[in-house]
Formats: C-alpha cells, sequence, structure tokens
C-alpha cells in the first residue's frame, strides 16, 4: 500500500489547483480518498473524532450485500442446469452466475461513476459516496437476462434524475437504485418479467426441459399461489427471481452485519415486518371462501419470503436519506411500507413486485410524517408547560 500511497503523491500536484489536470481534481480525490483516510481535517466547529466516515459506511453496506449477491450468483448456474436437465457442482454453478452478472456490476458502476465524476467537476465539489452502494444494489435487484444497454440507460436516469437533480448524495428524496428499477419497470416492462431462465437457455441455443416454468413466483400469484415453491425453497432462495432477492437466509445474514454496525435502523426493519403480516392476516379474513385459490388466502408469512420483500426491507427501506428520520417516524414509516407492499400484490396483481412501488411511495411521505411527529412533540410539550 506504501507503493500506492507513494504514487498518488507523487501525481497529486498535477490535479490541485494550478496543476495541469486540476479540472479533473474531483475525481482524483475520491480515487484517493476511497483506498486511504483523507489527510485534511474539518476546518472550523466542534467535531467527535471517529474511526467511521460516510465512505467506510458504504463499504459496510456493500460487505453486507455479499451474502445475497454471491447466492444468486449461484442460483443462476443452479437454476439453469435445471432448466436443461444437466447436473452440476457447487463451482459450475458459481462460475455461470459470475459470468452473468459481473458486466452488470460493471455497466452498473462504470455508467454510474461516469455520470458523478462529470457532475463532479461541473459542480467542483468531491465525488459523492452514496453510489457504491447503488452500483451495487442496481444489479441486485434487476432479472439476469436484462440488457446491458438498459442497465447504463437506468443507471445514468437513476443518478441524474434521482438524485443529482436534488443535490447529490443525501438531499435526494427517492432511492436512488429503486428508480433505475422503476424506470425499466415502466419503460420497458417485457424485460423486466418473464420466463428468466427459459430465456437464457433458448438464447445459448439449449433446450429446456419438459415441465420446468422459469416463471418467478410472484408472476403466478394471481393465478394460483399453490404452484408457487416450498416455504424451505423461499427461504433459501432456490428459486426463480431478481439476482440478489431470492434467498431470505443470505439478506439476513447481511441485516445482521448492518444491524451490528449500527448503520441500519431496526425499527425500521421490524416494522416493515409487522405490516405485511397484519396486511397479510386481514386479507386472510376477508378472503372470499368460494375461490379458495385466490391471493388473499395466501398465508401472511409467504409474502415475508417472496420477491423483494426482504431485500427491500433490509438494503432499501432503511436507506437513511430517504426514510423517516424520527423515531417514531422510522415506526410509520416501515409499517406503511409493509403494509402498501401486501396489498399491492393481492389486489392489484399487475404490479407483483409492491415492495419496489410502496418504498417509492413512502419515499416521497416521509418528510411529511417527521413533520407530523415533530409537531406532535411540540405540541406535548407545550403543554406540559
Amino acid at each position: 500500500m506504501k507503493l500506492f500511497k507513494n504514487l498518488l503523491e507523487s501525481v497529486k500536484p498535477q490535479f490541485e489547483e494550478g496543476g495541469k489536470l486540476h479540472k479533473f481534481g474531483p475525481a482524483f480525490n475520491a480515487f484517493e480518498t476511497f483506498l486511504f483516510v483523507p489527510g485534511h481535517s474539518a476546518p472550523s466547529g466542534a467535531h467527535i473524532r471517529d474511526g467511521i466516515d460516510l465512505k467506510r459506511t458504504m463499504i459496510m453496506v456493500v460487505i453486507a450485500l455479499m451474502p445475497p449477491l454471491f447466492f444468486g450468483m449461484w442460483n443462476l448456474g443452479y437454476q439453469h442446469y435445471t432448466a436443461i436437465g444437466v447436473s452440476s457442482d457447487l463451482m459450475q454453478n458459481f462460475v455461470f452466475g459470475l459470468i452473468k452478472v459481473l458486466p452488470i456490476i460493471i455497466v452498473s458502476y462504470v455508467s454510474g461513476l461516469t455520470v458523478e465524476f462529470i457532475f463532479a467537476i461541473i459542480k467542483k465539489h468531491p465525488v459523492n459516496e452514496g453510489f457504491l452502494v447503488s452500483g451495487m444494489l442496481i444489479p441486485m435487484i434487476m432479472p439476469v437476462n436484462v440488457p446491458l444497454w438498459m442497465v447504463a440507460v437506468a443507471t445514468i436516469f437513476a443518478v441524474v434524475i434521482g438524485k443529482e437533480v436534488f443535490g447529490g448524495t443525501g438531499m435526494n428524496l427517492l432511492n436512488p437504485a429503486l428508480v433505475a428499477r422503476c424506470f425499466l419497470f415502466f419503460a420497458y416492462p417485457a424485460s423486466m418479467s418473464g420466463e428468466i431462465w427459459n430465456d437464457l437457455s433458448l438464447e445459448a441455443g439449449q433446450k429446456v426441459i419438459d415441465g420446468y416454468s422459469g416463471a418467478t413466483a410472484l408472476a403466478i400469484l394471481d393465478s394460483d399461489f399453490h404452484l408457487m415453491p416450498s416455504v424451505t425453497d423461499m427461504f433459501f432462495g432456490t428459486m426463480q427471481g431478481s439476482i440478489g432477492e431470492t434467498s431470505t437466509l443470505a439478506i439476513l445474514i447481511g441485516a445482521v452485519i448492518l444491524l451490528y454496525t449500527g448503520i441500519a435502523s431496526w425499527r425500521v426493519m421490524i416494522s416493515v415486518v409487522i405490516g405485511g403480516l397484519l396486511m397479510g392476516y386481514f386479507f386472510n379474513l376477508v378472503a372470499p371462501a368460494s375461490n379458495l385459490n385466490h391471493p388473499m388466502h395466501m398465508p401472511a408469512y409467504y409474502h415475508l419470503l417472496l420477491g423483494g420483500f426482504a431485500f427491500g426491507t433490509v438494503f432499501m427501506a432503511t436507506d437513511p436519506v430517504t426514510a423517516a428520520q424520527t423515531e417514531t417516524g422510522k415506526y410509520i414509516y416501515g409499517f406503511l411500507i409493509g403494509a402498501f407492499c401486501v396489498m399491492l400484490r393481492v389486489v392489484n396483481p399487475a404490479y407483483p413486485e409492491g415492495m419496489m412501488l410502496s418504498i417509492l411511495l413512502m419515499n416521497t411521505f416521509s418528510p411529511l410524517i417527521d413533520y407530523f411527529v415533530v409537531q406532535s412533540n411540540i405540541k406535548k410539550r407545550l403543554s406540559r408547560a
């Protein structure tokens, strides 16, 4: 590391004010502070000395994303070889998934960071660290057969419209990764649904075995929920779905990392789960007795294991920028996300992945929730006075 440090120090004057490459100073600063602790301190005011900063926080979130990402890679290979009726081992499955997922990750980071660097150079401020996480989240909530050019377009749209127009990291109203998925969901719906592994096998010129369905569990929810994978498959993740969303177990490992390091809010997580369960139980009570295959009859806890519910609960709803900031507001915010997610899935099957829309909806209302919580506290204190 000392070699890299010396190399950076030798070229640093070129990127400082007066140097030949001073316009690209923000880009150089981003690489330097990513690799090493910044060599400057806050110029004024009282500050707390701490070993963690925004970059280290984002890196910790990326580490928490590794269990569902690695499992998702393995599951891609497992689903593919199952679709064509070929036996495979752990490494074959993982390598297949790695080959499919790595280009999506690269396109996401290259397109997103290019936009970040351009905005940093134009606005003459340091590169925002938030895309360290967004660049990984975007590929993980995509189907594996999404065209790479769509990933690039959606990522650029998310960075520009979802974040930079609001002022950059810390100022955005909506979760950028969900903005990217929402953009593709409405602009190119055919590429965001369908029989994913069947399509992949056909593209490779391989025949899918008879009786295999590449449809996701949410895609068949409206027809008959009894046809969905078993609870065990849904929990461990051996089923069809977006790259990083299938394994509830792997996502829970990431949740433990975020909670142990104090980065994510347990209040949001638990309230999302409670909201989803209570709404699911409500539909169980009012389900039509004449149609036992109706989604209202599906056990409430199924929703926790399906689609992006677990992933959204752990990695999206807990976004400290777009979530509610007050402690009471976090409970309300999370509860409504879980409730609206299940409501959308059951009542409006045209949008089976209700988690994306419910989080984006509550992102817009989180400032209002905080406002009413603060006003309520003010009134209580005034009444006591």
